[in-house]
């Protein structure tokens, strides 16, 4: 009797199986459906406008060349100017600087690398200083800085052009930001592929642009940046952070934000959690509900977060949240 019972579970069990994971089951696999998809023609375009004028990042392959190889190959831009992105080419004003999501005693030989393979003789590299000069031409130089990052764990490389004469620096923006962004390209190709460290820079990683100290029992952050910098940083946090900057007073430094947090997400997502802008914040309000101030003092510059009722513990939480999100 036992018997005919063990074999009628494993029926079941089995048929269960098929129900769920066959080709006819609730959960198909789907791995290689996308081998069976066609290649439609090109939208065709009205003689009133013109293709868009854009490099296409994810070509698709011809499926006659994949010789058995299913794996999906990289993207083809993996750096950009904007948004999230491992290698990025920022600009404020006329100040430029490459942004590495990587500490700077990787960036330091992959720099250094750069100019090494160039057409430019190198004269000085100093891992400690984080400075590589580079003999560009009879009457100037050019200067290359590796430093640490605002964010942890990040790397900003400046270029200049100086005068051999006096050691001014020359305003040459359009072939500053040309070779800045070959640069770009350069350690886009690089940085994914290197896992080495020069222990000769690893001074550089210690040499941070952000750091935390308590003032009165509150959390201050100190950047070493001027105003103008400091400013474009928290404004561009606030944004990534989700919190709303319901008006702002550059002259005095002061952010008027709406911030609040929620609760995590709940079984699958559909319950314990409120409506959302972001994936952890929520916009309480039209009035500001705290000031977000940033001062200088001593060539530093100080972000401090203040409730407007006086709750200390929310107004760590805002700069907390300020911190994680400065780049």
């Amino acid at each position: 009797m036992n018997r005919y019972i063990v074999i009628s579970l494993i029926l079941v069990v089995t048929s269960s199986c098929s129900m769920f994971g066959g080709s006819d089951g609730y959960f198909p696999d789907k791995q290689y459906d996308f081998l069976e998809e066609r290649i439609e023609d090109d939208i065709a375009l009205p003689g009133s406008l013109d293709e868009p004028n854009s490099e296409n990042h994810y070509p698709v392959i011809d499926l006659e060349s994949l010789d058995g190889n299913l794996e999906v190959p990289k993207p083809r831009q993996i750096f950009a100017s904007s948004g999230n992105s491992s290698v990025q080419l920022r600009r404020l004003g006329e100040l430029m600087w490459i942004y590495v999501e990587t500490l700077p005693s990787t960036s330091w030989p992959i720099s250094k690398n750069y100019w090494d393979t160039s057409i430019y003789q190198v004269t000085k590299a100093d891992p400690v200083s984080g400075e590589i000069d580079i003999d560009f031409d009879q009457d100037t130089k050019l200067q290359m800085r590796v430093e640490h990052g605002i964010k942890e764990a990040s790397t900003e490389i400046f270029l200049y052009q100086i005068s051999k004469t006096d050691g001014s620096i020359i305003s040459n923006p359009e072939f500053l930001q040309n070779e800045m962004s070959n640069i770009v390209e350069y350690f886009a190709n690089s940085v994914s592929n290197f896992s080495g460290t020069s222990l000769a820079a690893q001074n550089l990683n210690e040499m941070k642009k952000a750091n935390i100290f308590t003032e009165d029992g509150k959390t201050v952050i100190a950047l070493d940046l001027n105003f103008d910098r400091a400013w474009s940083s928290v404004s561009k946090a606030l944004v990534e952070a989700n919190i709303v900057t319901n008006d702002r007073d550059r002259t005095n430094g002061i952010f008027y934000v709406s911030y609040a947090q929620v609760e995590e997400k709940g079984f699958f997502g559909l319950f314990g959690r409120n409506e959302t802008v972001g994936a952890e914040e929520i916009v309480i309000g039209e009035e500001a509900e705290f000031e977000v101030t940033i001062t200088e003092e001593n060539e530093k510059t100080f972000v401090r977060a203040v409730s407007k009722n006086g709750n200390i513990e929310e107004s760590e939480q805002l700069i907390s949240k300020i911190n994680e999100s400065l780049s």
